[in-house]
């Protein structure tokens, strides 16, 4: 827990005053950067959408999964890296900070390259397992590619921000952020169409976009970070810390499995889900794909007040205050329930509009989105209320129950209703796995905050605020722009 001295600019006294809020003061921010973060993709879904159509929808919504299930097996990694940078920064050891992450980018850098020439080389044959229609497969395998190759950058780009997050500098991340986002806008309408010089390369314009924004972005970065010489930077023998060192690798395993474990649990659910509607038809999938980005920010206030949940029970328990910890809780709830129900209730009654956005308003794939969205999106009310109670839990340390229920929910119970429903339901058996599948989370997750040992449980050191920010952040939003909510 940081004290007055330790304090970064920015933070807030989350153990005394009003919770309510400091709860709300806490996740406001949160939310903000939730947004920038995603403006990234709904702006190439507009672009996509709009120049090419149907097809390309689809083939952007199966490539996008696949690479939200890459940032999902290394992204337990990073979040473990990122404590150990907190904690050391705590202790005032800045080499031990900076052999910490020296060895995390050695390992990160080793893992983008391995996954960035496989993914290249198997391409097709991830597609062919997901089942892509037919007519969007070679749309998805051209943009799939080049997305493989921006791989390292994104990488990098991800433990470099959640680096400095950890050392207490929430802005820079922020800053370059920015920088991706607005470069990859403004280029994929130069490549998708040619415009100028540049050629016009179709749905892999859109890739090329992002390929040369992350890069930008991260040479840029870098560059900041020298410039400013900030804390993180490695210069002379300390260059020697990119060489993994397996003594800092293994707590950075054993903690980060866990959590890159849940992740990938949402994400092959993910994958399995895009395979069923992937059997729809190209339709369906367009719809599905539009529905998804409506979806990316309905789910951004629970994940924004289960980040301040987190942050403020973990610091309230570091101090001893259990008798806040409640409050908080039931605090988080009640902002789920208002903020997520609200902008649920405002998306079905402006759907159609907000879905032209993506698409185009006589696209026929429209009216299949809105009933995807009128039956499943209501799921992410009890969604929330789950990520609320993980958030109490999680700040003492309990993560296994969270990937327990998590791994029923997502596979026994929605892909088991599926399979179950489906020959009276048909597609619609689909949709209503969501709804189904968050209220059993939420039952079994309200089950075990009351009655499971979790208040037993010990953190090796009590997380700071910007740690509880980004443990939210990884389920949610891996590398800013890949959002399956499967």
């Amino acid at each position: 827990m940081a004290d007055a001295s330790t304090r970064t600019a920015g933070t807030q006294d989350l153990l005394t005053g009003s919770i309510s809020r400091a709860l709300l003061l806490f996740a406001l921010p949160t939310l903000g950067s939730n947004v920038i973060q995603s403006l990234n993709g709904s702006v190439n879904a507009i672009w996509i959408g709009h120049f090419l159509g149907e097809n390309a929808i689809a083939a952007t919504a199966n490539a996008n999964i696949i690479m939200f299930l890459m940032f999902a097996a290394v992204f337990g990694f990073g979040m473990a890296a990122t404590i150990l940078v907190g904690q050391n920064f705590g202790r005032r050891d800045i080499d031990g900070a900076r052999r910490v992450f020296g060895s995390a980018l050695g390992l990160f850098l080793l893992l983008s390259i391995v996954v960035a020439v496989v993914g290249w080389s198997l391409s097709e044959q991830i597609l062919r397992l997901l089942a892509t229609p037919r007519e969007a497969f070679t749309l998805a395998e051209d943009y799939l590619r080049i997305i493989f190759i921006a791989m390292p950058s994104s990488f990098m780009t991800v433990l470099l921000m959640m680096g400095l997050r950890g050392a207490g500098d929430s802005m820079t991340p922020m800053w370059f952020m920015a920088l991706s986002v607005a470069l990859d806008i403004a280029l994929n309408p130069v490549f998708i169409l040619g415009l100028g010089p540049a050629p016009a390369l179709g749905i892999a314009g859109s890739a090329v976009a992002t390929a040369i924004a992350g890069y930008v972005s991260l040479a840029a970065m870098i560059a900041y970070i020298y410039a400013r010489d900030l804390p993180l930077r490695l210069r002379g023998h300390e260059l020697a810390y990119l060489k993994p060192d397996p003594a800092l690798l293994r707590p950075i395993v054993t903690k980060g499995f866990p959590m890159g474990l849940q992740m990938v649990v949402i994400s092959t659910a993910a994958l399995a889900m895009v395979g069923l509607v992937n059997r729809e038809g190209i339709l369906t999938a367009a719809a599905y794909g539009v529905t998804q980005q409506l979806w990316t920010y309905v789910q951004m206030p629970a994940m924004a007040i289960g980040a301040a949940v987190s942050a403020m029970a973990a610091q309230n328990i570091g101090a001893g205050r259990w008798d806040r910890v409640s409050q908080i809780t039931i605090t988080g709830l009640w902002y789920n329930v208002a903020m997520t129900g609200a902008l649920v209730a405002l998306l079905t009654i402006v759907d159609r509009p907000a879905l032209a956005l993506f698409i185009g308003a006589d696209s026929p794939a429209i009216p299949l989105a809105a009933r995807i969205h009128l039956l499943g999106g209501w799921s992410f009310i009890f969604f929330g209320a789950t990520f609320v109670l993980f958030g109490t839990m999680r700040a003492n340390g309990a993560v296994v129950a969270p990937l327990v229920i998590l791994f029923v929910a997502m596979y026994p119970v929605r892909l088991g209703f599926v399979h179950f429903a489906y020959p009276a339901l048909g597609s619609d058996a689909l949709w209503l796995s969501f709804p189904l599948g968050s209220m059993v989370a939420l039952a079994m997750a309200s089950w075990a905050y009351r009655n499971g040992d979790w208040r037993k449980a010990r953190m090796i050191a009590p997380p700071d605020t910007e740690e509880c920010r980004e443990s939210i952040n990884a389920e949610s939003e891996p590398a800013g722009r890949f959002t399956p909510t499967g």
